[in-house]
């Protein structure tokens, strides 16, 4: 059984989910930064506004990440052969997720430099650690697919 769409609706989803937490976590409860923080500090109205509308950008794009996965899941769900896992779809969650992590981290934080995870210590191992986060749980999302991949083909041959 193809659990392709399973797991691309699911990492679209845990991409959105992932940017989410950034956005409402350290953009907004916490403060930590903003989009272009290390560009345009948060010291005038002005920098504030800009930023301000940045980060309504990202979150536009959250949102389109999980409204896609979203459709995507509905339209496996019409399917009448289509492999439901829950394991498999958590795991393509966590991949997603970590997929944001590691590459929003690597072009933002390090590469075009706009903001890190603590502005007020540019770029410190809290930078790191956002980036490690990324690889480990790809492995971990990645371990949960290929075990629920098994488990769904030992069924199948059992039949």
């Amino acid at each position: 059984m193809n659990m392709g769409p399973l797991i691309a609706s699911g990492t679209l989803i845990g991409i959105g989910m992932g940017g989410f937490v950034d956005g409402i976590i350290f953009h907004q409860i916490f403060q930590l930064h903003n989009m272009f923080s290390a560009k345009l500090p948060p010291d005038t109205l002005v920098n504030i506004e800009v930023n301000m509308f940045w980060d309504g950008i990202f979150h536009v794009f959250t949102w389109l990440m999980t409204a896609i996965g979203i459709f995507l899941l509905w339209q496996v769900g019409k399917k009448r052969n289509a492999p439901w896992s829950g394991r498999a779809f958590c795991g393509a969650l966590v991949m997603g997720w970590s997929l944001f992590n590691l590459i929003e981290g690597i072009i933002d934080h390090h590469i075009i430099n706009i903001h890190h995870v603590i502005e007020r210590l540019g770029v410190s191992i809290y930078d790191y650690v956002f980036l490690a986060s990324g690889v480990i749980f790809i492995f971990i999302g990645q371990i949960l697919i290929r075990k629920a991949s098994n488990h769904t083909s030992d069924k199948l041959s059992m039949h």
